[in-house]
């Protein structure tokens, strides 16, 4: 405000003065005579003072008249001048919009359109850095593979995109499949950039899927240095890839360094299943039993699981069932309630031929959570008590719609395997294998099954079928009663 009002007194003050003096020249006496070719011209003083000022105007366009004439020749003969700053500013101002469109077409996906403003801007614009990153892009989004491969490869030329055209190329030969490659690439890669945190996963499920198991692990301690993983994910995956080593050296029949990796991996990750039954055999191939128990018990406290079991199993593999199941007791008084208990006991008891205790083990096991492995624990346990077969093929029926319980899932794509490894097979994720039952398929079972059950009878309808045939058996129907028939005959003579 205050400064507009300056402005507005100013100007004020200008048009006072310029008044003032005009008025000052028009008042005064004398004036100029000018001669020219016999010709005299009179001028009073205000017109001397204005034909000065018209001459100074007139001089300062000649001069700049002069410069633009100058500036023409200079142009012509190709120096740097206003002319060719002024071209080239709408030279780069058409370049950047074109290349501002391109930018936009390949955000909507149209890989042609941006191709063609890439190349619309590479020929307005000397910026290579960023035209060429702009038309691989749009290559690939148009499926000219050809034409991104050349233009990052033309990015590796200069330290500022060097990076960008080694991870376009490991992107480009990791969709053609050329893993071996893209391995390479993805070490030149972290190299330039150790703390980018794309290349260094691609690093590790790279390395991880060519088991590359020392290179892995020091990839990942790379990622825990610089502060883009939590210690204890680096500690687990640590192990599984410990884990993994430890199986290439089985396979290569290092025992001593196996049992060591194996122990190492148990140490890193107690909870991971494959470890503690890699560093408990490990411990039973030097005879060491003790360490072997503690190491499979304090696993099996944390997740009980059958390859646990039968690990347990080999540290005295010549015992007798009785003697099992006693040993067994240090296993199976940890997570009682555990369905994986609860079976082990089943199964220990049957092979002891104890059917009474083996179906107490089992409680409701059947009803609350049935299964197709507590299913058939549950025909053996009837087969054992001598149940009717009708009863047993009613269990071994309702296997088939249940579920398979607990299995080897990953967390990533829920693909199901059939053993633990570290990279699934599916997704290729590392470390995303979780022993779980897997989601319930909304895949609706073949219609056939829904008969099974009318057709071989439930497993109550087999036990009161069989009840009441042998109490209404008659002498025509000894044939099929005759067991129930020895036995009531014999049992007079027994009591004598």
């Amino acid at each position: 405000m205050l400064w507009s009002l300056i402005k507005i007194l100013a100007f004020v003050a200008f048009v006072i003065a310029a008044t003032f003096g005009v008025t000052q020249l028009m008042e005064m006496d004398g004036g100029a005579q000018i001669t020219v070719a016999g010709q005299e011209y009179s001028l009073s003083i205000l017109q001397v003072a204005i034909g000065f000022v018209v001459l100074v105007v007139l001089v300062w366009l000649g001069l700049w008249v002069l410069k633009l004439l100058f500036a023409v020749l200079r142009f012509i003969n190709g120096d740097d001048t206003a002319i060719s700053r002024y071209f080239n500013r709408n030279r780069e101002r058409k370049g950047f919009d074109a290349l501002s469109d391109g930018m936009m077409a390949l955000a909507s996906g149209d890989g042609k359109a941006a191709l063609t403003q890439a190349a619309k801007a590479d020929r307005l614009l000397d910026r290579p850095t960023l035209t060429n990153l702009l038309t691989a892009q749009a290559a690939e989004m148009a499926g000219d593979k050809a034409k991104a491969e050349e233009t990052y490869k033309a990015l590796l030329t200069d330290d500022r995109t060097r990076f960008v055209g080694v991870r376009g190329l490991m992107k480009q030969k990791l969709d053609a499949g050329d893993d071996e490659t893209a391995l390479q690439l993805a070490k030149k890669a972290f190299e330039l950039k150790p703390k980018h945190v794309e290349t260094q996963d691609t690093l590790l499920r790279l390395q991880a899927e060519s088991s590359d198991w020392a290179g892995a692990r020091s990839t990942l301690s790379q990622k825990l240095r610089h502060g883009v993983m939590p210690r204890d994910v680096y500690k687990r995956r640590d192990a599984v890839l410990a884990l993994s080593e430890a199986r290439d050296i089985i396979d290569e029949d290092k025992s001593v360094e196996a049992r060591e990796t194996a122990i190492e991996a148990n140490r890193l990750s107690p909870d991971l299943i494959p470890a503690a039954v890699l560093a408990a055999r490990g411990y039973i191939e030097a005879g060491n039993a003790r360490y072997a128990t503690r190491v499979l018990k304090k696993a099996w406290d944390a997740q009980p699981h059958p390859d646990l079991a039968a690990a347990f199993a080999e540290i005295a593999p010549d015992e007798s069932a009785k003697e099992r199941l006693n040993r067994f007791r240090a296993l199976t008084k940890l997570r009682r309630e555990h369905p994986e208990t609860k079976m082990l006991l089943a199964e220990l008891n049957i092979a002891a031929e104890d059917f009474p205790e083996a179906k107490r083990a089992l409680g409701t096991l059947v009803e609350d959570e049935p299964t197709a492995r507590n299913l058939t624990l549950m025909a053996a346990i009837e087969r054992g008590q001598g149940a009717d077969d009708g009863v047993v093929r009613a269990w071994l029926t309702r296997t088939l719609t249940a579920s398979r319980g607990p299995q080897w899932c990953c967390d990533n794509c829920q693909q199901v395997h059939s053993s633990w490894m570290p990279v699934c097979s599916n997704c290729h994720a590392l470390d995303t294998l979780s022993w779980r039952t897997p989601a319930a398929s909304e895949i609706a079972m073949p219609g056939g099954t829904e008969m099974l059950p009318l057709l071989v009878g439930t497993p109550a309808d087999a036990a009161e079928n069989a009840v009441v045939v042998s109490e209404d058996a008659t002498p025509q129907d000894a044939d099929i009663v005759e067991p129930t028939a020895e036995t009531d005959e014999q049992q007079p003579s027994d009591q004598k």
